[in-house]
C-alpha cells in the first residue's frame, strides 16, 4: 500500500470515530503535481466535530498525516475538510 493510501485510511478511521453520521463520510485522495490532497467530506452537522475548537482536531489530523507521509515516502500530503 502507498503512503497516500495509508494516510487516507488513517484519516478515514479518525473521522469515523469523530462523527455521528457515518454514512456521509467520504475521504478522497487526489494527486496534484508532487503533492497529494486528501479531501474529507462529512455531513454539515459534523464539520465542527472534525475541525474542533480553534481547529485543534484538524491540526492534529494534519500532523499525523505529515508524520505518515514523511516516514513512508517523503511526498507532501495535505488534508482539507470539504462540506
Amino acid at each position: 500500500m502507498t503512503a497516500q493510501g495509508d494516510a487516507a485510511g488513517l484519516v478515514r478511521e479518525i473521522v469515523l470515530s469523530l462523527v455521528d453520521d457515518h454514512d456521509q463520510v467520504s475521504v478522497e485522495s487526489t494527486e496534484e503535481g508532487d503533492s497529494t490532497i486528501i479531501e474529507i467530506h462529512v455531513s454539515p452537522d459534523d464539520v465542527g466535530k472534525v475541525i474542533g475548537r480553534q481547529g485543534r482536531i484538524i491540526k492534529s489530523i494534519r500532523t499525523l498525516v505529515r508524520a505518515v507521509s514523511s516516514y513512508s515516502s517523503g511526498s507532501r500530503i495535505e488534508v482539507e475538510v470539504v462540506d
